[in-house]
């Protein structure tokens, strides 16, 4: 066989098996890399931070609408002159005692010390160099200097004596600004002797007599006094009316079960409302 007989039976069968066989496609063609890999990392950096920074935003927003704007340093609003006392704790009860509204407790006796049921004084407070008896237990005659003037003290007197009196304490303070605060708790043996006592001398409708030693006009009832307890607690709130002498007295009597309290708050000029009912509010939960 000639060699270009060959070469042409190659050459046909290279064209045979090129016809024979299908194409196959091209592979696809790989999307183009950014110019510059850094800029997409630094765009996904960004992004991160601006999420994170987002996430505590929310939560430092959160934590500044959820507190009161004066526990948030730097800030506060004003004052509504409310003092800053400390928490209040009801004290504990010797063993076996009752509670005073109890069921078993038919007197509505307070077993609790009576020192310890008296309000705490306010921060920024000078005490009442007057009123710093042994455990803040108060003789019956200085008691009774509250109500100077008041005809019926020698009648108050004998009353205390005989009619179930049992201790008398007492706590007292000046503020800053000349406010003067003076609190008694008046025990008796139990509630019916405090309830004939508290009916006779502190009890009025329409307005309170002048009792007290530094009032000079009249009082009337406070009614612009909300109760700090209610249920088990009466209460009979007073503000001196214009005119008034060198001083505004503000005073409240609280009864509860055996224990009437006594508040008195004066201020030369204006006895100002707030701190007032504050106080009373504060002790007549301690009691309630």
């Amino acid at each position: 066989m000639s060699r270009t007989s060959t070469m042409g039976r190659v050459s046909r069968m290279g064209d045979l098996s090129r016809m024979g066989s299908p194409s196959r496609p091209s592979p696809p063609t790989p999307p183009a890399p950014p110019k510059d890999r850094r800029v997409l990392r630094a765009a996904l950096r960004w992004t991160a931070a601006v999420a994170v920074f987002g996430v505590l935003g929310t939560g430092i927003a959160y934590g500044i609408t959820a507190q009161e704007r004066t526990d948030v340093p730097g800030l506060s609003t004003k004052s509504d002159g409310r003092w800053a006392y400390p928490k209040l704790v009801k004290p504990a009860l010797p063993a076996g005692a009752a509670l005073p509204y109890a069921a078993d407790n038919p007197g509505m006796i307070h077993y609790a010390d009576l020192e310890q049921l008296l309000l705490p004084a306010p921060a920024g407070s000078t005490p009442d160099p007057t009123l710093k008896g042994d455990k803040s237990r108060i003789t019956t005659d200085r008691f009774l200097q509250e109500f100077a003037g008041d005809n019926r003290v020698p009648n108050m007197r004998q009353d205390l004596a005989q009619g179930g009196l049992r201790q008398i304490a007492a706590r007292g303070w000046t503020m800053p600004d000349g406010t003067a605060t003076r609190i008694y708790l008046v025990r008796f043996h139990s509630s019916g002797y405090q309830n004939a006592f508290t009916t006779l001398y502190f009890s009025n409708t329409g307005s309170a007599p002048r009792v007290l030693k530094d009032i000079e006009g009249e009082s009337a009832l406070d009614d612009a006094y909300i109760s700090g307890n209610g249920i088990h607690v009466r209460h009979d709130v007073y503000v001196e009316s214009a005119p008034t002498g060198p001083v505004q007295v503000r005073h409240a009597y609280i009864a509860a079960g055996d224990i009437v309290a006594l508040v008195v708050q004066s201020r030369k000029g204006t006895a100002a409302a707030v701190p007032f009912h504050q106080t009373t509010v504060l002790q007549e939960q301690l009691l309630g």
